[in-house]
């Protein structure tokens, strides 16, 4: 489908190619317990999860900062818990979050694969919302960053996904057209309807098992993205 006409390929980063759900309970499962937090690990992922996804949308949508981010999440779900913790300790653990999270490897299944499968024929590429220290960090740890010729992240755009200066940037360092180039992420707004706006090319990766649409094709495993290119 895209075989004769991409001739670059921008990848999201987290829930893409770099499990970010495994990676981030396994980081949890280690602060918490060395923290001694009192709270069993499935109990606060059920908890956790739906409002980390809540408050990256705040965000991304320039509603909160960074520092909120990363104090709020924790606070609203120790408060949801009706767990008594400090500020200073939620300090702490945001801090051990960060520093622990990009330690861990675990990327999606057939990643690697994919990637051998593309690099002959493509330049392939980083889009990323996430934090530069951190994304650079989880592409070495997990031994792909040597895959891409440029990675572009929401801090040195100034803007996150969706908005088209980070994807023209992209472009733009790349040295390509986005009628040349094709964007696969999991995100609806921020991946895909970011990457239609701006002309270029979207493959759905629809790690969530979200609901069907109509805007690109959608695979539900990377292996797919081979039918394709």
């Amino acid at each position: 489908m895209f075989k004769e006409i991409v001739t670059d390929i921008f990848f999201d980063l987290d829930h893409t190619l770099w499990d970010f759900e495994r990676n981030s309970a396994l980081t949890f499962q280690k602060i918490l317990a060395e923290n001694k937090i009192p709270v069993a690990l499935p109990e606060f992922l059920t908890v956790y999860v739906p409002a980390n996804y809540e408050f990256w949308r705040l965000y991304r949508e320039e509603k909160i900062s960074k520092a909120e981010l990363r104090y709020q999440r924790l606070r609203s779900v120790f408060d949801q818990l009706e767990l008594e913790v400090s500020d200073a300790m939620i300090d702490h653990l945001a801090e051990e979050y960060i520093e622990h999270l990009s330690t861990q490897e675990h990327l999606f299944p057939g990643t690697i694969e994919l990637l051998e499968y593309l690099r002959p024929n493509y330049k392939l590429h980083i889009i990323t919302n996430g934090f530069q220290e951190i994304q650079d960090k989880k592409l070495h740890n997990s031994k792909i960053a040597d895959y891409f010729d440029i990675v572009i992240n929401s801090e040195m755009a100034g803007v996150k996904k969706p908005n088209p200066i980070i994807f023209n940037m992209a472009l733009e360092r790349a040295k390509t057209v986005s009628n040349r180039s094709l964007m696969i992420g999991d995100s609806l707004e921020a991946d895909i309807e970011g990457a239609l706006n701006v002309g270029m090319f979207a493959l759905h990766f629809n790690s969530a098992n979200g609901p069907s649409h109509s805007l690109c094709k959608m695979i539900h495993d990377l292996g797919e993205i081979k039918t394709y290119l």
